[in-house]
């Protein structure tokens, strides 16, 4: 079945992430499919890539999985990220997460993608209909150009 955290160049099989988590003990499982997107700020995606410091990023993951557990100690959490081409509606990365009740797995599972994006080595290269850019960061704010003018350029 895997690890409770890592990084695949396979496609992710939902149900295993969730089997995971799933216990008696647990009311509630929430989990996150993050999936690709046609159009980010206007421009049509064709697709994306996926790389990753595959050993940092999955010990990341597993430190997102123990910030969790220390913040809502009955929860139960696994992460899967995918790397590689990722074509429209792909999904990219799941999180699911298990607690005694729902509010706790929402807000954990919240709290896992937005730690995701803020401290996991893993980058994307965005290939739109007018050229491509690297994502520097999960978050977004910095930009690896590949010669073509970015949109806040123009």
């Amino acid at each position: 079945m895997g690890k409770q955290f890592s990084v695949t160049d396979q496609f992710i099989n939902v149900d295993e992430v969730v089997h995971k988590v799933v216990r008696p003990e647990s009311g509630a499982v929430n989990t996150f499919i993050g999936t690709v997107r046609e159009f980010t700020k206007n421009k049509r995606t064709l697709y994306l890539k996926y790389e990753a410091y595959v050993s940092m990023a999955e010990k990341k993951l597993a430190q997102i999985g123990d910030e969790i557990t220390s913040k809502w100690p009955d929860a139960k959490c696994a992460i899967v990220h995918r790397i590689g081409e990722l074509h429209i509606s792909d999904i990219a990365v799941v999180i699911a997460v298990s607690t005694p009740h729902r509010a706790d797995a929402y807000d954990a599972s919240r709290y896992a993608i937005e730690r995701m994006k803020e401290i996991v080595p893993i980058w994307k290269k965005e290939h739109w209909e007018d050229g491509t850019s690297w994502i520097g960061d999960q978050q977004e704010l910095k930009r690896y150009p590949t010669g073509e003018p970015l949109e806040e350029d123009l």
